[in-house]
């Protein structure tokens, strides 16, 4: 290998490539910090690679194959290592079984890794996504002539339970507001409450992604579909970020950033600082996270009227069932009905309504005396 981009062409499209000697391996594994590649996928497969040849795992030169493919459609590091960890557990379960290699894998094995989990308590999302890469990885054995397709056979549908939106009590919004500390924390907060960005989407912000005179931020890429879009400031929210974009040393690249930490803030840490406030407010036995605060933006919205179709963009949601979840929770005509209905039963009066429109009586009773004068 003489270069960066030598070991890069090796890892991703020779399917002859092998690990180098440990030495060689944390040389490049180092000197591949500073190629740029997606989001650190390069890094991710080398990692596993790494991994994946301490390990007595049925298939494993498949399994490589199908990660340098991972890695060779762009995929996102954090895809990567989410993945690896579900075949862990379904070679390892294939070799419990007796399994030693993928051209055995059969229907019934996907079904025994379905169960396996089941048995061990993971959450019904949980396993649905673990399906996912498993099918994933048979999807491309079977492209390559190693699995039959009769895998698949007739799919198979996990039941989720379909859970509304969580947002925050007005009451409590406003006693949050109330106890946060510090222009930052005030601006990330406000931030997150007023344009309905995923956390991961405001820490990975730039500066240069911010347009306060347009009052708009530009997220190029979603942090968790990676569509891009653009989200509105509201008055108070650009407020709070001027206060910031004041006070923050202008040579850091992020909007947000940790205290003595030149790189963007973690995740960690910024839940850390809202739980503070949760707290704070005492507020901390209603389970609220920075996620919540996505959910309130949305039903606010929809409280006073905004389509969703408009929601659909602001959230940066591909399919508009997504957004109709929050429609749920916002049904002012639903609402209003019920009440109209309730205190008509409330009153006694339901008797009464139970006879048929006007109009229809009218006919119904020109229809009897016709029959009787007969």
């Amino acid at each position: 290998m003489n270069s960066d981009v030598d070991l890069h062409a090796a890892v991703i499209s020779s399917d002859n490539f092998t690990i180098p000697p440990q030495k060689s391996f944390d040389y490049y594994q180092t000197r591949l910090r500073f190629y740029s590649h997606s989001d650190g996928s390069i890094e991710a497969l080398l990692k596993i690679l790494k991994q994946l040849s301490r390990l007595d795992l049925p298939g494993k030169e498949h399994v490589e194959g199908y990660l340098r493919h991972m890695t060779r459609s762009n995929r996102r590091a954090r895809t990567m290592f989410s993945r690896w960890g579900t075949l862990l557990i379904f070679l390892g379960l294939l070799k419990a079984n007796g399994k030693a290699s993928l051209e055995e894998v059969t229907r019934r094995d996907v079904e025994a890794f379905i169960e396996h989990e089941q048995d061990r308590g993971i959450k019904i999302t949980t396993i649905r996504m673990r399906l996912t890469g498993v099918q994933s990885f048979l999807r491309h054995l079977a492209e390559e002539g190693i699995v039959s397709r009769d895998v698949f056979g007739k799919r198979i549908r996990l039941q989720l339970p379909e859970r509304l939106p969580r947002a925050m009590d007005p009451d409590d919004l406003q006693k949050l507001l109330s106890v946060i500390e510090g222009n930052r924390d005030r601006a990330m907060i406000l931030v997150l409450l007023r344009t309905g960005m995923r956390i991961g989407e405001l820490l990975n912000t730039r500066v240069i992604d911010v347009h306060m005179k347009e009052r708009r931020i530009e997220i190029y890429e979603a942090a968790k579909n990676r569509l891009g879009r653009v989200v509105y400031l509201s008055e108070d929210a650009v407020f709070a970020l001027k206060t910031w974009l004041e006070e923050r040393n202008p040579w850091e690249e992020y909007l947000f950033y940790s205290r003595g930490n030149t790189d963007t803030m973690s995740y960690s840490t910024a839940r850390c600082r809202f739980k503070k406030y949760i707290v704070k407010a005492g507020l901390d036995h209603k389970g609220y996270s920075p996620h919540t605060l996505r959910h309130t933006f949305a039903t606010e919205l929809l409280n006073v009227g905004m389509r969703l179709e408009c929601l659909q963009v602001l959230l940066g949601h591909r399919n508009i069932e997504e957004t109709r979840r929050y429609a749920r929770l916002t049904d002012k005509t639903r609402e209003e009905e019920y009440f109209k209905a309730m205190a008509v039963i409330e009153r006694g009066d339901s008797r009464g309504n139970d006879r048929c429109d006007p109009e229809l009586e009218a006919i119904f009773e020109k229809a009897k005396l016709c029959t009787e004068y007969r």
